[in-house]
Order: structure tokens, then sequence, then C-alpha cells
């Protein structure tokens, strides 16, 4: 049996501060962490990210076999097997419906812009993936040329993905997302939403080359 008590632990949590912040309502979100090169541990379908238990938690290779666990997995599963196996360097991801990013999707806004220099030297640029039907191929599909690249994503009307090498990695990403999309919503409404410039842009490149490597 895989040993992954901390790996539940720390989805609990997670889970538990996505629905509290109100990044995914009712039953909305997925989590998943990579366990090893075969098999990752993920959330179940049909049950709040909020009342979630370790038992709950579903063990899973990645064409979709379940190894141990009771529950019905996602049917988003193919999200985070699709990023696992395009991206080696990934061990959590998230999928969120977090009500402004979504909004901003909607209203056709995109955050693909340096508005924050924080989001520049941490996310670099946040694209928005085309519309997908959920629960569909068209889903992972949708990310495809866009995960080599990216940790943060918006999906359209369909709320976000973000990465990381742990858990809290990812979700640190997503409440970024959320934060960026919120600034950008006050921007827009006192005015407009001024990009840096591009010396700045230049100069936030240099740091984060230094600090974070390319």
């Amino acid at each position: 049996m895989i040993k992954d008590t901390a790996a539940r632990k720390t989805i609990i949590d997670i889970g538990l501060r996505m629905y509290t912040r109100g990044f995914v309502a009712a039953t909305d979100g997925n989590i998943s962490v990579r366990l090893n090169k075969n098999c990752l541990l993920t959330t179940p379908s049909g049950i709040s990210k909020g009342t979630l238990h370790e038992d709950d938690l579903i063990v899973m290779d990645f064409s979709g076999k379940v190894i141990s666990g009771y529950r019905k997995p996602s049917s988003e599963y193919r999200l985070h097997t699709a990023i696992y196996e395009a991206r080696p360097d990934v061990n959590a991801v998230i999928h969120a419906h977090p009500p402004l990013c979504t909004a901003l999707t909607v209203a056709g806004i995109s955050l693909d812009q340096p508005i924050l220099p924080e989001v520049v030297l941490t996310l670099g640029s946040i694209p928005t993936a085309p519309y997908a039907t959920p629960t569909t191929e068209e889903v992972p599909d949708s990310i495809k040329q866009l995960i080599p690249h990216h940790d943060a994503i918006l999906l359209e009307r369909h709320g976000t993905v973000t990465v990381g090498e742990c858990c809290e990695s990812a979700y640190n990403k997503l409440e970024k997302l959320e934060h960026t999309a919120q600034v950008m919503l006050y921007s827009l409404q006192l005015g407009s939403a001024k990009p840096l410039s591009s010396k700045q842009i230049s100069e936030l490149i240099k740091l984060r080359d230094l600090y974070a490597g390319k």
C-alpha cells in the first residue's frame, strides 16, 4: 500500500481553505497530488471540499483505474493526469472555480497583462484557455499548449487550474490569481488597468531569473 498519510492531510487542509475562501462552491473543484510516476491521490466526485475526510480520497493510476478508495473518481481526472504527463516537475494540481477569475473570462477580460510586479515575478503571464465542455477530453486538450509554459491558467467559464511542486505551492498560486482578478476589477471600476512599462518588466524578469531561475 502506498504511504500517503501526509498527502491526505494536506489535501484535506487545502480543500477546507479553498471552500472557506469561496474558491469553490457546493461540490465544485478537485485537488490531486502525485504519489509516484504512476499514481496520484485525488479528491472524489460529488463531495464538498469543505467536508472532506481522509478516507474519502482516492488513489488511482494515470489510466483512471482506482487502486484504493471507495468513492467515484472526479470526472475531471484527465485534466490532472494530462498535466502530470506533460510536467514532470509538477507534483500537485488544483482546479477551482474562484468567482472573480471566472467572471473575468465570462466578460472576455484577460489577466495576461503585466499589472502587478509580484505576479510578473512569481507567475509571469496568465493565459486564458479556450472554452471546453466540462468533464470531457476538451478540457485537457484546451490547456495542452499552455501548461508546459504556465503554472496558472484561467479556464474560460470554468475557473482556474494551478500547479506546483507541492500542494501548498499550487494553492498559493490560486490565491494569487484571485487576488490579481480582484485588483483588475477594482482598476477597471476606477477607470483603467495601466500595465507596467517594458523597462519595468525587463527589470522584474532579471530579478526573477536571478532568484528563481528562468
